[in-house]
């Protein structure tokens, strides 16, 4: 079944390529989410379209906790809030047990928090597919590319093999 959830914690050119590189990913969005209640500004993340048959909410989690600073409340939290945007009850439950789960792999608190969404704009049409249009971008190289070689190592099963062909040839 297709479900959707959101995530926000980095720069959203890096957000987009890990959920991108992933199998069982249908769409990523790229751009701007809002929660309701307390945190209505808007902070860079993806709208992530999944199956769940293929890829878990829980994985996505951990990959998400495990790509971007997920333990630390430095200076750019504005522009970067470290989330998962749900847009339902049972996901916040869901979303809440997995970082209790995850904890014990992190030497610090993980601050993420769980946030209903609200609303979402999307990033400039050039801006869009950031990583994947252009992976030799120095940006890409030295920000995007650990990242996307973690999957490889830590969730290599989750991998899309093809997508991230490019990385084994950097490496060889």
């Amino acid at each position: 079944m297709v479900r959707q959830a959101g995530f926000g914690g980095g720069c959203h050119w890096c957000t987009e390529a890990v959920f991108s590189s992933l199998k069982g990913i249908v769409s990523v969005q790229q751009g701007w989410i809002a929660s309701t209640g307390s945190d209505t500004s808007f902070s860079e993340g993806v709208i992530v379209e999944y199956n769940d048959d293929i890829i878990s909410f829980d994985t996505l989690i951990a990959i998400h906790l495990h790509t971007h600073s997920s333990t630390s409340q430095h200076s750019m939290r504005g522009k970067y809030r470290s989330a998962i945007y749900i847009f339902n009850v049972q996901d916040a439950e869901s979303a809440k047990e997995a970082i209790e789960t995850l904890q014990p792999e992190f030497d610090s608190t993980i601050i993420t928090k769980v946030l209903p969404y609200g609303a979402f704009t999307s990033s400039r049409e050039e801006l869009l597919d950031y990583y994947f249009n252009d992976p030799q971008k120095p940006f890409c190289e030295l920000y995007i590319n650990p990242k996307l070689k973690l999957i490889m190592e830590r969730f290599s099963k989750f991998a899309d093999t093809d997508k991230l062909r490019h990385l084994k040839q950097l490496d060889a």
